[in-house]
């Protein structure tokens, strides 16, 4: 079973680095060490058997203010793909607010690029050794990351360069 031969793997090889497993609704989850997630990932990606070869997504969560945000208030999601064996596997980490970075995988997936991109644009989390890590979603005018649960809730419209002319601003309108 395909179960059996990623948590054999990844256990085996990896042993104490992988803090925990879960399976919910059967599809497989293992919390890594932050510092391996890089090993791990490549780990997966190179072997021959599992061969883990498509990055689905990247993506993060703001734990911030939940009684587990002690363990790391920011999480990151790698869901990777194998085609050969048509399953899927996430691989989690968390990081703490004030050592928000982890290693990027842009060298080794070109889709890494943008996906960890959108990451820092939105969560804030840097990618060490990502080559171009700009923002990608928000104006450069927006300071801060607009998806973490400290960001200010605000009623005014993004101004983009191609709808400056629609905005109509109405003084003290909480909609606007």
């Amino acid at each position: 079973m395909m179960e059996d031969k990623i948590r054999t793997f990844l256990t085996g090889r990896f042993g104490d680095k992988i803090l925990s497993e879960y399976s919910h609704r059967g599809q497989l989850s293992f919390y890594v060490q932050a510092q391996a997630v890089r090993e791990v990932i490549l780990a997966l990606k190179a072997d021959s058997e599992l061969k883990f070869d498509f990055l689905t997504d990247i993506t993060a969560v703001d734990h911030q203010g939940q009684s587990w945000e002690k363990e790391g208030r920011f999480e990151i999601i790698y869901i990777l793909t194998s085609l050969k064996n048509t399953s899927r596997i996430i691989l989690r980490t968390k990081l703490q607010e004030d050592a928000a970075s982890i290693a990027t995988l842009s060298g080794d997936w070109g889709c890494a690029n943008w996906l960890e991109r959108e990451v820092w644009d939105l969560m804030g989390i840097k990618f060490e050794g990502h080559p171009d890590l700009t923002k990608i979603l928000t104006v450069e005018e927006l300071e801060g990351h607009p998806l973490r649960k400290d960001f200010g809730i605000t009623y005014e419209m993004p101004q983009f360069s191609h709808n400056s002319s629609d905005i109509e601003v109405v003084p003290d309108n909480p909609h606007h």
